[in-house]
């Protein structure tokens, strides 16, 4: 994996060969003893970390390329004036870093398809190319082939987003802090009167007893180097020789300290305020701490901005005034430092409570469409009932018997028998009486 920083973050793996420094008199490890692995690097938390690493990996294996960049500064590596060496390096390097770079492509168009598929209609035409140009850390013109301009954007975008990590990491940190902060004083509200009083005063003997830890040196001082000296690395305190520390601190023999390197000599200072072991310990804060503490190295020490100390870098600051005087009130930790204002945490509470609301209301109808399904659902459930229960029906006459048909005359001919429930009975002949014919003598004589 890669460390952070410019060199560090994008070639210091390319000078992995260990520069031959002097001999040091170390105690010599007992036969039983294992000597510990360097620590790994943690990943640099780029999206395009594993690209980086394996275009690393392969410029590594070229001794062309390996000789130039040793030979290079700061300077020529963020011109791109190392990255025209390129077109010197060896063809089956070349190769292999074409088809990295074919796979990264192939990798961001699955990202960008998988993005914009979920968010727009399956129908919809998605222009990738035209998408790819929002990755800078490569050039979406030429898919197929790794140029100098490749290498060239690869290093100025990694440059520019490890710059930021640190600013981002902070930003993070601090919404952290409101949000718990936030939680607290919820709490702290719904309780009663007493309840709050008696939380109140735990709350506040808890942060007093976190308070109460001995006084931290200045990192970077010669008190706070001596620390490390005298209790991580066993030495004589009155011995202290600063190449001889630069030395043993340089884990990787590369002949830099990076931020990694520079932040494992802050564990003494920071185990005087923080014990993993106890839960009012945030182990968050420790880690804000530890950053805080390289930044100001970093900020002292590291003359050119590169973001790696060497020994030169590193003797010239234990040369100055301020490396021998130790502060007054030592290193002020972040209880001494908020990480946000009163005005912060008035808009931070404000966002959140616009979020909820807009949560709440999208649960809202959210909870009516779902009530809306169940009624459809029954409706639906009804009506497969209806059909079931009408096909059962169908299925029940299909298996009934059908009635015997009539049997045949003499001749062959069917006779009709009428079934009984269904036979016409015939109706009765009423005989109508004939009235009797009238004698002439009745008949007035105007009808003659």
């Amino acid at each position: 994996m890669l460390p952070r920083g410019l060199l560090a973050a994008l070639l210091l793996l390319l000078l992995s060969t260990p520069a031959q420094p002097a001999p040091l008199d170390r105690p010599e490890p007992k036969k039983e003893e294992v000597q510990p692995s360097p620590p790994e690097t943690p990943d640099t938390g780029l999206y395009y970390h594993r690209y980086l690493q394996e275009v690393i990996q392969v410029l590594e294996t070229d001794g062309h390329f390996r000789e130039k960049l040793q030979a290079a500064n700061a300077e020529d590596i963020k011109s791109g004036k190392l990255s025209r060496e390129l077109d010197f390096v060896s063809h089956h390097i070349r190769t292999k870093l074409d088809e990295l770079k074919r796979q990264e492509v192939s990798r961001l168009r699955m990202l960008l398809k998988a993005k914009m598929d979920a968010a727009q209609e399956p129908e919809v035409q998605v222009d990738h190319l035209s998408l790819l140009k929002q990755f800078e850390h490569l050039d979406p013109q030429n898919q197929h082939t790794f140029e100098a301009r490749d290498l060239e954007l690869l290093i100025q975008t990694a440059t520019r987003d490890l710059a930021q990590y640190d600013a981002a990491h902070h930003e993070e940190f601090k919404r952290y802090e409101m949000l718990k902060e936030h939680e607290r004083r919820r709490y702290l509200d719904s309780l009663g009167k007493e309840q709050r009083r008696v939380e109140e005063q735990r709350l506040e003997e808890q942060k007093q007893r976190h308070r109460q830890h001995p006084r931290l040196n200045v990192p970077g001082s010669q008190a706070q180097l001596k620390e490390v000296w005298e209790e991580t690395d066993g030495l004589d305190p009155t011995e202290f020789n600063p190449k001889t520390f630069f030395r043993l601190h340089d884990t990787n023999s590369d002949g830099v300290l990076d931020e990694q390197e520079l932040e494992a000599l802050f564990t003494k200072e920071l185990e005087k305020v923080y014990d993993p072991k106890n839960e009012d310990d945030d182990m968050r804060e420790m880690e804000e701490e530890r950053l805080r503490m390289r930044e100001h190295v970093m900020k002292t020490v590291d003359t050119n901005q590169d973001r790696l100390v060497t020994l030169e870098e590193f003797l010239l600051a234990t040369q100055r005034k301020e490396f021998e005087e130790a502060a007054p009130k030592g290193w002020e930790t972040l209880e001494e430092h908020p990480a946000y204002t009163e005005e912060e945490l008035r808009r931070f509470e404000a966002e959140l409570a616009a979020r909820e609301a807009e949560l709440a209301a999208q649960a809202q109808r959210l909870n009516q469409e779902s009530k809306a399904l169940d009624h459809s659902q029954g409706l639906l459930e009804a009506q497969k009932k209806e059909l079931q229960q009408a096909v059962l029906h169908m299925e029940q006459r299909k298996q009934q018997p059908s009635p015997d048909p009539p049997a045949p005359g003499p001749d062959g001919q069917l006779l009709f028998q009428p079934h009984p429930e269904t036979e016409v009975q015939a109706e009765p002949v009423v005989e109508k009486e004939i009235p009797a014919p009238v004698p002439d003598s009745a008949v007035p004589d105007s009808q003659h």
